[in-house]
């Protein structure tokens, strides 16, 4: 009869093989690969003394293609956002936890508005649908538009739709569109209290991650020299689409956030407002379209 191993040897194990690999969080991961094969939570490993064979060649297996800087997302199959978790896999964008205090500022300026109407929402550069989806999770009381342009993207966002309206939640409205198309929806000109967006806003020198480099779609990352390419040209629309009063929010990477508050105060937008991550970096700009709702 084969012995069955330990389980936070094999754990511990991991988190240096992940470490000399150059993983920046080892030992999260490898709890969280230990999790997934097991199917539990994280939290609950310490309740597993001991594994089957057959799940510690799974897990060396999933820790070697971590260490090959696999992204772990990918592994899973998951990630989340908000309180929802996502399907995610090669050809979509992984939403990253930054994007969680987006969603987080989104969700708070929803509870401002009115309550003389259903909030309308757009989503530009959904991906997976991410903010979304979270979005019409926390609030399904809110018409939620949600725009991609890439067809592979697109398809992760259905997969990810339907799987939330068989959960329950409200369904959104996916649009194939390019969000730095003038005539943009429409047929939602000065309607749509809250705008959110997670661009490409990479620009084009940097350097990145093997995670991000060689497995997230380039299209979703980057945005022309200075990347501000895509942010500059959707503005306009973002402001057609606002109704008077009515907010925005766009991520944008740590080296132009006062560049993304310039463009949104040449087109009319007042309170603009620069927000930090976590680690104290610019990472999102806020603002409201002039007028009053």
């Amino acid at each position: 009869m084969t012995e069955r191993p330990r389980l936070r040897p094999l754990i511990v194990a991991a988190a240096q093989r992940l470490a000399a690999a150059g993983v920046g969080s080892p030992l999260p991961d490898a709890e969280t690969l230990a999790a997934h094969v097991l199917g539990t939570d994280r939290m609950r490993l310490a309740m597993v003394p001991m594994i089957e064979p057959a799940e510690a060649e799974r897990f060396e297996q999933l820790v070697a293609q971590r260490a090959a800087r696999i992204p772990l997302q990918h592994l899973t199959g998951t990630a989340a956002m908000g309180e929802i978790e996502l399907a995610v896999g090669p050809g979509v964008f992984v939403p990253r936890p930054e994007t969680e205090l987006l969603f987080a500022w989104a969700l708070a300026q929803l509870e401002t508005l009115p309550h003389d109407h259903a909030p309308i929402v757009v989503d530009l550069c959904t991906g997976t649908g991410a903010l979304a989806l979270a979005l019409a999770h926390a609030r399904p009381d809110a018409a939620v538009h949600a725009v991609e342009l890439d067809p592979e993207a697109l398809t992760w966002a259905r997969r990810n739709a339907d799987a939330r309206i068989a959960d329950g939640d409200t369904p959104i409205t996916l649009h194939s569109g390019d969000v730095t198309d003038p005539d943009l929806l429409a047929d939602l000109s000065g309607r749509v209290d809250l705008v959110v967006s997670n661009p490409p806003y990479i620009p084009d020198a940097a350097v990145l991650e093997p995670e991000v480099a060689d497995h997230d779609p380039h299209r979703a990352l980057f945005g022309g020299p200075d990347g501000l390419d895509v942010i500059r040209a959707m503005i306009p629309a973002i402001a057609r689409l606002l109704r008077p009063g009515g907010a925005t929010g766009i991520e944008h990477d740590d080296s132009h956030g006062s560049g993304v508050a310039a463009l949104l105060r040449e087109h009319g937008f007042t309170a603009v407002t620069e927000h930090p991550d976590l680690a104290g970096k610019p990472r999102f700009v806020v603002a409201t379209a002039p007028g009053k709702l």
